[in-house]
This record gives C-alpha cells, structure tokens and sequence, in this order.
C-alpha cells in the first residue's frame, strides 16, 4: 500500500490537531523546500529518517526495449534516496 500526500494531511490532523488547511499549508512548504534544495544541487538530509541527493549520470549507450535499436541517453540528473541507519534498524526489527 502507498502512502498518499492526503494520507499524510490526514495523520498530521489527526496527531496534531491541526486544521485540514494548515496541515496541507505544512506538508506543501515541506515538500517546496526539499524540492528547490534539490533543484539548486544540494543534499537534503533528515535526521533519522534519510538523505536525498542529486547524482549526475553521464551520457551512456542503452536500447529502446520496443525495437532493439541501440541509442545514446543523454546526460541527467536523478534523484537518489538512502535512508538513515536508524530507519534501516526500525524497518529491520519488524
């Protein structure tokens, strides 16, 4: 099951007792923040939770899986996700 942004203004209303409208207002400039820092080239990190980072991937050779045909991808940058090794135990000792 995914967890929905809804899911997580519902959980933030319900645990807080904030309204619906500023539970969303909080999630919404969380999210902002996290994807400007992102989008300027930094790393975010949360403490016990994880560490987003911006990798660059250079120019490669692949396939197109439909018709076989080799291609170059272009260079990009992918967003990449480790988590803390707090969150690894939790999830682990379940």
């Amino acid at each position: 099951m995914a967890i929905t942004k809804a899911d997580v203004v519902e959980t933030i209303c319900v645990t807080n007792g904030f309204p619906k409208k500023q539970s969303i207002e909080a999630l919404e400039t969380l999210l902002e923040i996290i994807k400007q820092t992102l989008e300027s080239g930094e790393d975010v990190l949360v403490s016990g939770f994880g560490k987003f980072c911006v990798k660059h991937k250079k120019k490669r050779k692949g396939r197109n899986p439909a018709t076989g045909e080799d291609m170059m991808l272009r260079s990009r940058k992918v967003v990449t996700f480790r988590c803390s090794n707090k969150l690894k135990n939790k999830i682990n000792t379940k």
